[in-house]
């Protein structure tokens, strides 16, 4: 560990625990850090004042293993978030902390409203149309604007294919979440 490397507690990543962005670089001269969140909308990083983190896939490493951050604040600024934690006490705590990836647990996200869903929630649900017959499984989604598309991975002839449905009320017509499964209007030669 280098030597301006904040004292952080080492843990154990829980078990639902959801990587939901990375540690950009030091924000200010106080120890605030700039946080690159993959969702546009970051509520799982405002909900949770324990993150965890584990080192940068590439470049530096100044921690191995998983680290517990306890957060004192997280906000929106400009195109990203910032975030002060307890242990983070100036620029250069702040900058040994860069390229780390943020996880938290899923059982800390805000509940969703009703017909809102949590994009991590729905990878690995089966796909049906209305008449019953499988589809696939949803291995992705995609932000193309105005809607959000389900990436549906699905085996023909030996292959592993993809269809693509858009995720609107038009065309869903269910998600079982508890069933891990979700009901389309949708044919298989569309």
């Amino acid at each position: 560990m280098s030597q301006n490397f904040p004292p952080l507690e080492a843990a154990e990543l829980p078990a639902d625990a959801i990587e939901v962005g990375r540690i950009a670089d030091a924000w200010g001269i106080k120890g605030w850090f700039r946080v690159l969140p993959y969702s546009a909308t970051p509520e799982a990083l405002f909900s949770s004042k324990r993150w965890y983190l584990q080192p940068a896939e590439k470049g530096a490493k100044t921690f191995t293993g998983t680290v517990r951050l306890a957060v004192k604040e997280a906000k929106e600024h400009s195109d990203s978030v910032v975030a002060t934690a307890h242990d983070v006490l100036d620029r250069n705590a702040a900058e040994a902390l860069k390229g780390a990836r943020i996880f938290v647990p899923r059982s800390s996200f805000p509940t969703a409203d009703t017909d809102e869903y949590y994009w991590v929630d729905l990878l690995g649900l089966s796909v049906v149309n209305r008449e019953g017959l499988a589809l696939g499984v949803v291995r992705d989604l995609m932000h193309t604007g105005p809607q959000t598309v389900l990436v549906i991975a699905y085996e023909q002839d030996g292959k592993t294919l993809e269809r693509m449905v858009p995720f609107v009320s038009a065309y869903v017509d269910k998600v079982d979440l508890a069933g891990r499964c979700i009901t389309v209007d949708w044919q298989p030669d569309y």
